[in-house]
């Protein structure tokens, strides 16, 4: 589909179960695989980026057991001797960071042959500092095109390689989560030194609880050092539930705000390990009223959104629907701290102050910031005899989903490329409409 037109909405009301989430779902499905033991993980995401890992451990001779539905997956896994059955592989990764960083660090540990690459935009997104990084740690790896980004080719390791490695944090968070992983699966005591600040924290947060799961337990040293202990290693927990998707839930519970509710999301809350649930407290700053339970959130509207100027730094994702809702505040609003933008699916910046131009906002873009003041008669009675204001998505599954909430403003509302959500909710339109009238 080319393009898809959004009804003009006024009304939010009802639940939804959130698809699982795709940090923890990704996350899972290698930590099941580099452990003793087999793991049954259920309420997996079924999506795009779910896809590519699932594919790329099963090339690389991981036995993955479907159990009625791809929701539900036994994952068999191979232990920290030996590395992967197959010792060489060329992965396609397409644009799926949460495969594509995790899988380098665990690969370029692995004493096999791989190459791994991706669509046109992962070849723009940075990686040279986890490269930096593992090659401290004996990792042979080549760059196939430009220095610093993929595609890559990694080859076993040198004889000798340091057990305690240096690696910038204001880059990308999963740096970090991959060389954790990783060097927790070579079992060696390791040291990371993180230099710099380090950015989106409760991802970090986020790996650090599920290794546990897997038996691992990593000291720190505030957010400056993480030390793995010698004879660590992945232990399977038998069962585990992948909790819902934060960074989705924002989308539904700022329709609840925008059109009146009660929209409830089931699968996070306050029992949540995911950063993004604080995505609740910024509606609540913006005038919403917030309910949570151990693993829901409902939310109301409240009247006009309150403006606001807040630090997004450890809710990049769910700053997005922030972004959108500016338009809807009655004053400007201001995203600080949001320089990881630069290097997502899309230069999320520059994407964000494009579009929302096109709606009559004013907007002014830093390297790490936007400010948006909205446009004077934005809630003013719907122009239906206006044409549709046609949103760009740029491959970017989040442009998509959080400018649906544009549909609640006086102008139609055409979403381009609307398939682009399938990176992570692919049924993300058929759950809108069925909340939103």
């Amino acid at each position: 589909m080319r393009f898809l037109d959004l009804a003009p909405a006024s009304r939010a009301e009802g639940t939804l179960r959130l698809p699982g989430s795709k940090s923890i779902s990704n996350r899972t499905l290698l930590m099941a695989a580099l452990a003793r033991g087999d793991t049954e993980l259920t309420s997996l995401l079924d999506s795009d980026d779910t896809h590519v890992m699932r594919e790329a451990l099963r090339a690389l001779g991981v036995v993955l057991e479907t159990r009625g539905s791809v929701e539900h997956v036994v994952v068999h896994g191979i232990g920290g001797s030996g590395g992967f059955p197959n010792k060489k592989a060329d992965l396609f990764l397409g644009n799926a960071g949460t495969a594509f960083r995790p899988l380098t660090a665990a690969l370029a540990l692995a004493d096999g042959h791989y190459v791994l690459s991706g669509v046109a935009r992962m070849h723009e997104r940075p990686i040279g500092d986890l490269v930096d990084a593992l090659e401290q740690a004996g990792a042979r790896i080549e760059y196939r095109g430009a220095r610093g980004f993929p595609p890559l080719a990694i080859g076993p390791r040198a004889a000798s390689g340091s057990q305690s490695v240096r690696v910038r944090g204001n880059v990308s968070s999963q740096f970090l989560s991959a060389l954790l992983i990783a060097l927790a699966w070579t079992g060696r005591r390791a040291r990371i030194e993180v230099e710099g600040e380090l950015i989106s924290k409760p991802y970090v947060e986020l790996t650090l609880g599920l290794m546990k799961r897997f038996g691992v337990e990593v000291k720190r040293e505030q957010w400056r050092a993480f030390e793995i202990a010698e004879g660590a290693g992945f232990a399977s927990p038998g069962l585990l539930d992948v909790e819902g998707d934060a960074s989705s839930a924002s989308y539904f519970l700022a329709a609840g705000a925008l059109g009146g509710g009660p929209v409830r999301v089931e699968g996070v809350g306050l029992s949540s390990l995911q950063g993004d649930v604080d995505f609740a407290h910024v509606l609540e700053q913006m005038g919403a009223r917030i309910a949570m339970g151990a693993s829901w959130i409902e939310s109301r509207g409240g009247g006009r959104l309150k403006p606001f100027d807040l630090d997004f730094n450890l809710i990049p994702d769910a700053a997005m629907t922030a972004a959108v809702l500016a338009l809807f505040a009655t004053g400007p609003s201001r995203l600080r701290n949001i320089a990881s933008w630069r290097v997502k699916e899309t230069d999320r910046i520059a994407a964000m102050a494009t579009e929302l131009r096109k709606f009559g906002a004013t907007v002014d873009e830093g390297p790490d910031f936007l400010a948006i003041a909205p446009p004077a008669n934005f809630l003013a009675p719907p122009a239906s005899h206006l044409d549709p204001v046609a949103v760009d998505t740029y491959d970017d599954h989040r442009m998509a989903m959080c400018f649906s909430l544009a549909s609640f403003g006086p102008r139609r509302v055409r979403i381009n490329d609307p398939g682009c959500v399938s990176k992570t909710f692919p049924t993300y339109f058929d759950e809108f409409r069925r909340l939103v009238s």
